[in-house]
């Protein structure tokens, strides 16, 4: 069973938003709210869960995107500004942000432009934001000819396979979808243990015709998102940009273009690591996890 509670927030006309905490929530410390890479689940975050330095420094909860987890809503059609709206009335609901509470927001890929979309919904709530492995545009011609990936092009024989018409109660994402959904974000020559884990947790996570519709819109969102360009001047609290050298999805050259559009950010930062992997805080921990203590330590005072 997924490790998991949920909440019921407004949005959408009603979302049971699906959230892991690995401690109960303490309000002397400020927060980390984490969001998850594309078709993962809140289990990306195991390592930060385990240390004992970030739980000591602060609160962590993951909460799970729309279409992915356990997170549901009736509602087949969201976007990226659905899932920022819902991950705020999360923490309203949890009683974790407002009233000078610190809240921090770190994501992995998709979860990067979600801590942007946070913070431009809820300026007021969201102290800082750390992206990973991430890109502020959309699946753009710019972000191709700097070694970035073709979204589109990658995505789109999933978004076929999971239209249809008629229900699909048998539908089960393929093993060569799981593995290439590994291979980009993990790296190719992650521990088998961890293929195997995710290529599990995928399958589970997409079961049936809900998860075949679940997985559609991730998708679709994925390959036709908006991006962000013209709005990251209106984000105004400090950003600590992390991206590894080995990021097989974007590139650490649209990373540093993209750094310089953050021109009102008091405190704008882009951290390269090397060797890093796409799903950066699973690679490369202990320097996540050292630059999180750094930067919450920084900001998160009273």
């Amino acid at each position: 069973m997924p490790n998991t509670k949920t909440v019921h927030v407004s949005h959408l006309g009603g979302i049971e938003a699906a959230y892991q905490m690995p401690h109960p929530y303490d309000d002397s410390k400020p927060t980390l709210c984490l969001v998850n890479s594309f078709t993962t689940s809140s289990e990306l975050y195991q390592s930060q869960y385990a240390n004992k330095q970030l739980t000591d420094t602060m609160n962590l909860i993951s909460i799970e995107l729309l279409g992915h987890g356990q997170t549901r809503t009736k509602s087949d059609n969201f976007t990226y500004w659905d899932t920022a709206i819902m991950n705020v009335q999360v923490l309203d609901a949890l009683g974790m942000a407002g009233g000078g509470k610190k809240v921090f927001v770190l994501g992995t890929s998709q979860g990067g432009w979600i801590t942007a979309r946070m913070a431009l919904v809820a300026p007021e709530k969201i102290t800082g934001i750390i992206p990973l492995g991430t890109s502020m545009d959309f699946e753009s011609e710019r972000t191709r000819s700097l070694g970035c990936w073709n979204g589109p092009a990658d995505l789109a024989e999933t978004i076929n396979d999971c239209t249809s018409n008629t229900p699909t109660p048998d539908f089960s994402p393929t093993d060569a979808y799981c593995n290439f959904l590994i291979d980009i974000g993990f790296g190719k020559a992650c521990p088998h243990e961890t293929r195997d884990y995710w290529v599990n947790e995928i399958k589970a996570n997409y079961q049936g015709d809900g998860g075949r519709r679940r997985l559609r819109m991730a998708a679709i969102n994925l390959s036709e998102r908006d991006g962000l360009h013209s709005r990251l001047g209106d984000i105004r609290c400090p950003v600590l940009w992390l991206h590894g050298t080995a990021d097989a999805v974007y590139s650490v050259e649209n990373a540093k273009q993209e750094m310089e559009m953050f021109v009102n950010s008091p405190d704008a930062q882009l951290r390269v690591v090397k060797g890093g992997q796409h799903f950066l805080s699973f690679s490369h921990p202990e320097e996540v996890d050292g630059a999180l203590v750094e930067f919450v330590g920084r900001y998160g005072g009273e």
